[in-house]
């Protein structure tokens, strides 16, 4: 596989963690009673919305693939 290549699937990944971390968030905040249980899903939440986050700075700062 060429880099670029990794890269797209890399920066696809990303953008499925955003995604399960917007259903999570949207799971803590409005269905989940338990505090316990509320408060673990929003922090995996937030985690996979940071490491996506990192992923998508390294993707795109990495500069463009060379030929």
């Amino acid at each position: 596989m060429s880099v670029g290549l990794i890269k797209m699937w890399f920066a696809l990944g990303a953008m499925v963690l955003m995604f399960i971390s917007v259903v999570f968030i949207l799971l803590s905040r409005h269905k989940i009673k338990n505090a316990f249980l509320k408060g673990f899903t929003a922090l995996f939440a937030y985690a996979c919305m940071i490491v996506s986050g990192l992923i998508i700075f390294l993707v795109v700062f990495s500069g463009p693939i060379e030929q």
